[in-house]
């Protein structure tokens, strides 16, 4: 028994859900989203909620009735207020900033790194320091994020590089003499 799948995906005021065949809608402030799930889980919308339960006791049936759950309720929280990541830069002379639709970083690279921001993702820099990745999927907004991240990841000796506001970096102790 999936202890996520289960549990309804409730829908806040201001947002409505609707189901055609296996594909279902949500419509809120912050847009439209879709989700399209497999053939082994039924959804119904009722009550002011959405409800998945699986077709059959195979374990895929079982594996698609969380997940579907999962995504129901990313997409109904995209909606509503949609998904932040936050990236710190550290280093000397690194820095970023927005220009139009291109986050320009200089990362200590002999050029300076020219981002574009796909579409349905907002990225500003409140400062020098701080990138700010916005949008309503959750997945693209973290792929945006990991992108940014992959130019230059933090190193363990001086903790420079392109990290995430929460993230820990393990540090290591340098050569003894």
């Amino acid at each position: 028994m999936s202890r996520i799948g289960k549990r309804p995906v409730d829908l806040p005021s201001g947002v409505e859900a609707s189901v055609s065949g296996q594909t279902i809608s949500v419509k809120g402030p912050k847009g439209t989203r879709q989700f399209t799930a497999t053939d082994d889980v039924t959804l119904t919308v009722g009550d002011g909620a959405v409800t998945v339960t699986p077709r059959g006791k195979s374990k895929r049936a079982r594996q698609q009735w969380g997940m579907s759950r999962s995504m129901i309720a990313n997409l109904v929280t995209g909606v509503t207020d949609g998904f932040k990541k936050e990236l710190e830069i550290s280093g000397v002379g690194y820095r970023a900033q927005m220009q139009g639709n291109t986050l320009k970083l200089a990362l200590g690279y002999s050029h300076d790194v020219n981002f574009e921001v796909p579409a349905g993702v907002t990225v500003t820099a409140p400062k020098q320091t701080e990138i700010v990745v916005e949008g309503d999927d959750l997945q693209v907004v973290g792929q945006v994020a990991s992108d940014i991240r992959d130019w230059r990841p933090p190193e363990p000796y001086k903790g420079k590089g392109i990290r995430y506001k929460d993230e820990y970096i393990f540090r290591k102790e340098g050569k003894k003499k």
